[in-house]
């Protein structure tokens, strides 16, 4: 009988964010630590598009951003979500308009927008960046379309931050776009802060700089179009923000997926990243699918939830919708982890939590038809919505979880795989999926019977023991000893299968 599943029970909520650009609408599965997106609204009404010429906010974005909200309320009225916030950013909290403007999406939609400070956004945007990837360290920048927020990221909690008035719409002439007036006063803006903002990785937060990524992606032919802890260099990110600054929306626009709306402000915000890099000195820029509106949900959770690891709780969320055994991913990986804990790490402290996640996610494919459920699982795996991991630790994982369910050798996306993962991390990754297989089968898949056995990596040589004759009767059979072959070939070690004396279970406790 399984042991009953003590996780919270799962909640809905829905953030309203009215941005000085963007107005959206996301409506959020929470199950415990891990966040799903169930539904994804915005429209660029451009709200704070004339804020730097009349100080109040564009009569045309108004009509946009009420219509959005009406159809907003609606949607969330019938969703019937456990929690709801409602927030507004720049423009609604300069705009000499703005509290009327508040006021009046009161009386018409019933929302209550809770006006964040420029402090509140910054600080907002890095428990969003925490959210998606809890280690990250460094400065967390927002580029709305009114003001940059930026924000230290000090022992895993947002420092003070700083609101400068750096988003297109502060700029008086957007009509006429100048790449250099832009990273001037960007210098100009920063230079009261560099000494505290100096940093040499910087987490980018917002869609202008999402969007920049994604044409950093094309123009490299980087092979995994993820935005969430995509990664670049300076050289990189310098090269990318030059080439975009200095084209026209006519020249953007023939780039696939780049959005539309977004082709007038993609050359200020690759201008305002060549500013912050050159005067905070960043070596490294990391992009964020997270931002605000997840730092919103974040600060709600209890303390010990957001001490959770987002991708365990978001792989074990995953298998508990697939109807997996709860019990089943924690024993695979008291059975596994000993034995890789012997060899030497390719990944330093993010292999045991790589192996944990693959062990959770273990029998994620028990439903697809076995001929195919190597390469859909490997597919599912690289690309699930699940934050907690980079890009290389993606590749990692579904490597792992396709060896999980087959010996072949040639993995799909070979390319990409080659271009993430070097080929002794692929092999590492080959064999902690070859001992899952191997558990799995062992067992039956019944973490009872596999606690009667023991994975051991000595020097020379795979050790499988059973904890005596009778155990080994159960467990030993020709699928095993083949899976054990697999496991033992990956690792370049002989094979070893018996039964365990009382005094060498003593020995290797």
């Amino acid at each position: 009988m399984s042991a009953p599943d003590t996780k919270p029970h799962p909640i809905d909520a829905a953030v309203i964010d009215v941005g000085s650009n963007s107005v959206r609408l996301v409506l959020y599965r929470l199950e415990g630590r891990a966040v799903w997106t169930m539904f994804n609204e915005k429209i660029l009404a451009g709200l704070g598009r004339d804020l730097a010429t009349t100080g109040r906010l564009s009569p045309d974005g108004v009509e946009a951003a009420m219509a959005a909200l009406r159809r907003f309320a609606a949607l969330v009225a019938a969703a019937k979500p456990d929690r709801v916030f409602a927030v507004a950013t720049a423009a609604a909290r300069d705009a000499e308009d703005g509290p009327a403007f508040c006021r009046r999406v009161r009386a018409e939609t019933g929302l209550d927008l809770r006006v964040l400070s420029g402090k509140e956004e910054a600080r907002y945007a890095a428990l969003g960046v925490l959210a998606g990837a809890p280690d990250s360290v460094g400065l967390v920048g927002d580029l709305g379309g009114a003001s940059l927020e930026l924000v230290r990221l000090d022992n895993g909690a947002p420092g003070d931050g700083v609101t400068l008035p750096l988003g297109p719409f502060s700029f008086k002439d957007i009509g006429r776009f100048d790449a250099e007036r832009v990273r001037g006063q960007v210098e100009r803006k920063l230079k009261p802060h560099v000494e505290r903002l100096r940093t040499p990785t910087f987490h980018a937060v917002g869609g202008a700089w999402r969007n920049l990524a994604l044409l950093a992606m094309r123009m490299s032919g980087y092979p995994l179009e993820i935005i969430h802890q995509y990664e670049l260099s300076r050289r990189e990110a310098l090269e990318a923000a030059k080439v975009i600054a200095r084209q026209s929306p006519r020249s953007l626009e023939k780039v696939e997926g780049i959005s539309r709306r977004r082709l007038d402000t993609l050359p200020h915000a690759a201008a305002v990243l060549e500013g912050l890099i050159e005067s905070l000195d960043i070596e490294r820029v990391v992009l964020s699918a997270f931002g605000l509106r997840e730092g919103v949900l974040f600060e709600a959770m209890p303390p010990a939830q957001r001490a959770e690891d987002p991708l365990i709780e978001g792989c074990e969320a995953l298998s508990r919708r697939e109807g997996v055994n709860p019990e089943l991913g924690s024993a695979l990986e008291a059975w596994v982890r000993p034995a890789f804990a012997s060899l030497e790490p390719l990944l330093e402290d993010r292999e045991p939590v790589l192996l944990s996640a693959a062990c959770h996610l273990a029998d994620l494919g028990a439903r697809l038809h076995p001929d195919h459920r190597a390469d859909l699982i490997f597919h599912q795996v690289l690309r699930a919505p699940i934050p907690g991991m980079n890009h290389a630790e993606r590749v990692f994982l579904a490597t792992t979880l396709f060896a999980r369910h087959t010996a072949a050798a040639t993995v799909p996306e070979a390319s990409l795989v080659s271009r993430l993962l070097t080929h002794e991390r692929v092999q590492r990754a080959r064999a902690a999926g070859a001992a899952i297989r191997l558990a799995c089968d062992l067992s039956g898949r019944n973490a009872q019977l596999l606690a009667q056995s023991t994975l051991l990596f000595r020097s020379n040589s795979v050790v499988l023991e059973a904890d005596d004759e009778a155990a080994a009767s159960i467990l030993f059979g020709e699928q095993t000893s083949k899976r054990a072959a697999t496991l033992a070939g990956l690792l370049d070690k002989d094979l070893k299968m018996r039964a365990a004396t009382r005094e060498r279970v003593r020995e290797t406790a």
